[in-house]
């Protein structure tokens, strides 16, 4: 199943790069993809929370480029140290965020309550949400990948649930654990079965608009098997990590077809 909001190529580009080489990469993407861009494709940028103005600047008069965060706090404002609110990174320019990405679950210890939490708060806010999902390497052996997907869903988006979802503001990025950073990719297979289950359980939740809502694959995706990805069904972009560093790779997956 193809949505009709359009394709989206998101780099996520984690704890790398200085302001300078922020720009820079920003500078050279947009200037890569100014005329190859598909007319499907949408391309947004995940920079760490010092570059995000620099980057804003980089990509203003750049077409179909969006900026993005990896993270924020759910409140308004308060005194909680060392965290970031909606409304700042709105002010620098960002429209999306990140939410539930492995490395905050698994490394950070992030619950399921507090990503639920963010992501109803970054909806109410006016952020699209980009819900991280995917079992680890043991969860899979088990069995267990259709439960950890429903559960993830389910948990991470109780509180979304009960608000006013526009398709085009919510994402589910499949990211399963054990092929981020590895080199590992799953299968065609693996990808589309655990895919139509998201499929399913969001058209389960919001039965207007589930059907209409992006799933986008994660996980070691490259310039040589992003466009055998983008082409499965139900899976309507790709979240890209270590390839989203440079340009070269970067712009060669949001360009493949």
């Amino acid at each position: 199943m193809k949505t009709n909001v359009k394709t989206l190529i998101a780099g996520n580009w984690k704890m790398y790069k200085t302001l300078a080489q922020a720009e820079k990469l920003a500078d050279r993407l947009a200037d890569r993809l100014a005329d190859k861009l598909p007319a499907d494709r949408e391309v947004l940028l995940l920079p760490p929370f010092t570059a995000l103005g620099a980057v804003a600047f980089s990509l203003k008069d750049a077409n179909r480029f969006l900026l993005g965060a990896q993270n924020f706090y759910p409140a308004q404002e308060g005194a909680f140290t060392g965290e970031i609110a909606p409304f700042m990174l709105q002010d620098l320019g960002c429209t999306h965020a990140l939410a539930g990405h492995s490395e905050r679950r698994h490394v950070l210890g992030e619950t399921d309550g507090l990503i639920s939490r963010k992501v109803a708060f970054g909806l109410q806010a006016g952020l699209h949400m980009i819900l991280c999902i995917g079992e680890t390497l043991d969860q899979r052996k088990q069995g267990k990948v259709e439960h950890v997907l429903k559960g993830q869903l389910l948990l991470g988006l109780t509180e979304a649930k009960d608000a006013a979802v526009a398709p085009e503001t919510l994402s589910i990025a499949y990211e399963p654990v054990w092929a981020i950073g590895t080199g590992e990719v799953a299968k065609p297979s693996d990808i589309l079965s655990a895919h139509a289950v998201i499929r399913k359980t969001l058209e389960e939740m919001f039965l207007d608009c589930g059907g209409k809502i992006r799933i986008l694959y994660g996980g070691s995706v490259k310039p040589d098997n992003a466009a055998a990805i983008l082409c499965l069904d139900n899976v309507n972009g790709v979240l890209v990590g270590g390839a989203s560093l440079q340009d070269d790779s970067f712009a060669a997956i949001a360009a493949a077809v």
